[in-house]
């Protein structure tokens, strides 16, 4: 079986399908009880190297978010820890530790979902990925499918504290 291609037609359509197949990973996360945050890592001529979902509660390792897993699987298929020809696709904005994974792989370009007022190092508190005093930036979307992005935190939150669980 092939690896999924998307023909390149306009960038916002070609940033909203491959945010959907991120938003099928944010829905995997949930259904193991994970934060549904999800990540797709999609080389420049549309391939998709590889994909992830948050992981920290099953894997008990607070690297595990859906970026690093994404990170981590591309590198290791193609042998390289450089990235800078692909572009990830993450369902809510990168906290620090991912958006420092990002600068250390030389990523591409980063296209998010929704922004994250308490931990985004991309927008939100920092701005990680255009910090001039660093050694790599990359140019930035964010908001593509932003809704869909955000009810999937809130109704995975809402669940939560239903159950009286932090």
């Amino acid at each position: 079986m092939q690896d999924p291609v998307l023909e390149p037609t306009d960038q916002a359509d070609v940033d909203a399908a491959f945010m959907r197949v991120a938003l099928a990973e944010a829905d995997r996360a949930a259904e193991r009880g994970e934060v549904p945050v999800g990540a797709v890592l999609v080389g420049k001529d549309g391939t998709v190297l590889a994909t992830g979902f948050n992981l920290r509660e099953t894997d008990a390792d607070p690297t595990a978010h859906a970026e690093i897993v994404a990170i981590r699987a591309a590198s290791r298929a193609r042998g390289s820890w450089r990235l800078d020809d692909t572009t990830l696709y993450v369902t809510l904005e990168p906290c620090p530790m991912c958006a420092g994974a990002m600068v250390n792989a030389r990523l591409g370009r980063l296209v998010y979902g929704c922004d994250d007022p308490k931990a985004g190092a991309c927008t939100s508190l920092f701005t990680i990925g255009q910090d001039t005093r660093l050694n790599h930036r990359f140019p930035m979307t964010r908001g593509v499918l932003e809704t869909d992005c955000a009810d999937r935190l809130k109704r995975f939150f809402a669940a939560l504290r239903a159950q009286g669980k932090k």
